[in-house]
């Protein structure tokens, strides 16, 4: 499977096949490293999207009927296809997206195999539950729903496009999944791998295009039972409120504010360290980053120092050069939105202490669309710097006197994603984590994933949860069925 060959025009998955439907609009898809139109992404119409519906549909009995260990062996089978590419995926990603080369060879491809591989594990052991009683027997039955819905987002594009599509086919269901249309190229290098493979016709379908054409096709057709999606806040509200009249089934992972909590007991190098990391990896662009840094004030103004010192050393630049931790964001336009972040954050009366502008690369890459790492301080927890999402290389620092003031304030925000508590106290910790409204709690580290546990956010930040038996147990129905002795 070599790279794709610019300019290119992408096509869409159906039925093990690749298709294009002429009489569809088209985006062009640039590489935001460098401003270049690299090719043209499909819009799925609605008659497009019921086209995959029903071959999802045509599909679902023989594959919800395959014994679980045979879906594990498609599944793996998958996996090990992405990792014999991981070379040609990785560059495909970064083309796309706009991330560092190194980072999508070390974390985003060989998640997208991880995810297959771990549910296809999951699909062996996922059980039901049995209940005895003095004079009858209880049993659930766990059920595929039938054909669902996976929307993903542009940050982490195969990696995330797999977290959902694996569990819902290792629970026995079919799927018609749509990749963001700023990242679709490792998405449609998905279905060639499925093509190599032989993977079963209809069980996975492919469609590019928007969110309010495809998109909605998707989560308002009648024969789609769920709907699992990844993005923003906004898009989740929408689709929550299409959904709301066929009373859908629907997991929404959405937006984050997320806090780090810093004492000053914690092992303050690995904080600075760890801190820079869960800022600024992806440009700042996974909704797990962190962008509030609360430090208690008695090392506040040392760690201050300490952190800019440490951002200074980010090197910005081509992502094809593996020396470079930061590449740039994703499009125009959300360089555009970083740009009039910060602007607000002047406005505001924030000091930047360090980025804040734009950064302008060398050679081919001097019109893409990098953006300096960005720290801002004197902003307080109600200003529309430190309570909405901005999702680039901008944080801010914001100092607390006692505990209760730094739960306070992590917990002042509209967003309940992720937080990261930093401490030597273990009681401290225990405490602090388990008193902040966030779905996940990182304490001394940050992203570190046990794919068991369940991932999902609070408040503004999503409904339901991923990962672990939460997802099989959301691609199916639970159905009790009673036993009089």
């Amino acid at each position: 499977m070599s790279i794709l060959q610019t300019p290119y025009r992408l096509t869409h998955w159906i039925e093990g096949a690749s298709v294009v439907e002429d009489s569809s609009d088209h985006l062009t898809n640039v590489n935001p490293a460098t401003g270049q139109t690299i090719g043209e992404v499909p819009i799925a119409s609605a008659r497009l999207v019921d086209k995959a519906v029903q071959a999802a549909q045509h599909a679902f009995f023989s594959w919800s009927t395959l014994p679980a260990e045979d879906r594990a062996h498609w599944l793996n089978r998958l996996a090990d296809a992405i990792e014999s590419e991981l070379d040609v995926l990785a560059l495909a990603e970064t083309i796309d997206n706009g991330k560092p080369l190194w980072l999508s060879k070390k974390m985003d491809i060989p998640r997208a195999a991880s995810n297959f591989r771990f549910f296809a594990a999951a699909a062996t052991q996922f059980a039901s539950e049995s209940h005895s009683g003095p004079s009858s027997i209880d049993y659930t039955l766990r059920q595929p729903l039938g054909v669902v819905g996976c929307i993903s987002p542009w940050n982490l594009p195969l990696y995330l496009f797999t977290w959902k599509i694996a569990p819902a086919l290792a629970a026995g269901n079919t799927v018609v999944a749509k990749p963001s249309e700023v990242t679709p190229s490792t998405a449609y290098l998905l279905g060639l791998l499925m093509e190599r493979i032989g993977f079963p016709r209809g069980v996975l379908n492919i469609v590019q295009g928007d969110g309010p054409t495809t998109g909605e096709s998707i989560v308002t057709h009648p024969q789609i039972k769920a709907i699992s999606c990844t993005g923003s806040t906004r898009a989740g509200q929408r689709i929550a409120s299409l959904l709301a009249p066929g009373l859908k089934k629907y997991s929404l992972e959405l937006g984050g504010k997320n806090a780090a909590v810093i004492f000053a007991d914690t092992d303050f190098d690995n904080a600075v360290k760890e801190t820079i990391r869960s800022s600024f990896t992806n440009q700042g662009e996974i909704c797990l980053c962190t962008s509030r840094i609360l430090v208690e004030q008695s090392i506040y103004e040392r760690f201050r120092m300490a952190l800019v010192e440490r951002v200074k050393q980010l090197t910005i630049g081509d992502p094809l050069n593996e020396a470079n931790k930061q590449g740039a964001l994703v499009s125009r336009s959300h360089l555009e939105k970083v740009q009039q972040c910060v602007e607000t954050a002047r406005q505001e009366g924030g000091t930047i202490l360090i980025g804040g502008e734009r950064f302008v690369a060398e050679g081919s890459c001097a019109a893409g669309y990098f953006f300096k790492p960005t720290v801002i301080e004197g902003l307080g927890p109600d200003t529309q710097t430190n309570q909405e999402e901005i999702f680039g290389p901008v944080i801010t620092l914001q100092p607390f006197q006692h505990e209760s003031e730094a739960i306070e304030l992590a917990n002042r925000s509209g967003y309940g994603l992720a937080a990261t508590v930093w401490t030597s106290d273990l009681q401290k910790a225990h405490r602090v984590a388990a008193s902040l409204q966030t779905g996940i709690v990182w304490v001394n580290s940050w992203l570190y994933r046990d794919l068991r546990t369940p991932f999902g956010g609070m408040k503004n930040s999503g409904l339901g949860r991923e990962g672990g038996w939460e997802a099989m147990r959301f691609f199916t129905e639970p159905k009790n069925i009673s036993i009089r002795f």
